[in-house]
């Protein structure tokens, strides 16, 4: 059983930064494939980043490529989302999720999921 609590999220003006947070609790985390994903006010979740268990592989979704960084720290059990160059099209509920397995673009692949953290990007 894993938990996740995500924090982080704020008002930020276009081309700011911002770092999302994502605590597990659970001692299987090291074990975990972690994403981020985003919801946008009627639009379906979707994929944002992923990191392996290890930290060794990422993915990326096009549209966040360049501007974003996932990373994680397994002995604080927390994973990282970097977010530079925001853009108002940013804007949305950012989920982290945890998965027993491989890394996965796929929302459904995910077991567990936080409640999400409001991020909004003014132009």
């Amino acid at each position: 059983q894993v938990q996740l609590v995500e924090s982080g999220g704020r008002l930020v003006q276009a081309g700011g930064s911002l770092r999302l947070s994502c605590a597990a609790s659970g001692r299987t985390f090291s074990s975990y494939a972690m994403g981020w994903f985003r919801q946008a006010p009627g639009k379906e979740r979707e994929f944002v980043a992923a990191i392996s268990w290890s930290g060794g592989s990422t993915s990326y979704a096009d549209s966040v490529k360049g501007r974003f960084t996932i990373s994680r720290d397994n002995a604080k059990t927390t994973v990282y989302l970097q977010m530079n160059s925001l853009k108002p099209e940013d804007t949305a509920v950012y989920y982290c999720a945890a998965r027993d397995g491989s890394k996965s673009y796929l929302p459904s692949r995910y077991t567990y999921w936080g409640q999400g953290t409001q991020v909004t990007v003014s132009s």
